[in-house]
């Protein structure tokens, strides 16, 4: 049963990262784009400002996702990584538990914000501003999903004990850890 899970949330953040370089991408066409045609031809394209500030929303959400689910959020474990197993699964659960709250009151919030935006349209586009919210809904569904899965591992014993510890110190960090790792196995 795992197994098919692990595919279905490795494909889902697959279609996010896509996602998420098509959004990239549309940003620097549509800001450099404007530029151009500002200094180069004193006209511009009026959507781009808006749609650009709703496509870095949206990507800062979904990216949100994808680390939630590669456990690339930055944070601390000088305590956790001092407790044995069994303090560790402690706070894994408590940590994971918490995180589940805070997606519920940004899903709760952002539904709510969705309601109130539905009929409210755009400046520029016209479009509805409910898409805004809507960043935030998708990110809470998914991040609650996750957050559930990994809840699930853990009372179930299928995760390992690297896992239970779900933070990032800092990438300069962890390229040392590695680098010590390396060092101690070739010896």
């Amino acid at each position: 049963m795992s197994d098919w899970i692990d595919k279905a949330t490795g494909a889902y953040c697959k279609l996010l990262e896509l996602l998420l370089v098509l959004l990239l991408v549309a940003m620097v066409l549509m800001v450099f784009g404007n530029v151009v045609l500002r200094y180069g031809f004193n006209s511009g394209i009026t959507f781009s400002e808006e749609l650009s500030r709703w496509a870095f929303v949206w990507m800062t959400f979904l990216g949100a996702i994808v680390a939630i689910k590669e456990n690339g959020h930055l944070g601390t474990d000088m305590l956790v990584g001092r407790l044995g197993p069994t303090g560790k699964k402690v706070c894994l659960a408590v940590a994971e538990t918490g995180m589940l709250y805070c997606t519920w009151l940004i899903f709760s919030g952002g539904l709510e914000q969705l309601k109130i935006s539905l009929d409210v349209e755009a400046p520029v586009t016209g479009w509805s501003m409910a898409w805004l919210p809507a960043a935030g809904v998708v990110f809470a569904v998914s991040a609650a999903l996750f957050h559930l899965l990994k809840l699930g591992r853990l009372f179930t014993g299928t995760l390992s004990e690297d896992e239970l510890v779900t933070v990032q110190e800092s990438e300069d960090l962890a390229h040392i850890k590695a680098d010590k790792h390396e060092q101690e196995g070739a010896k």
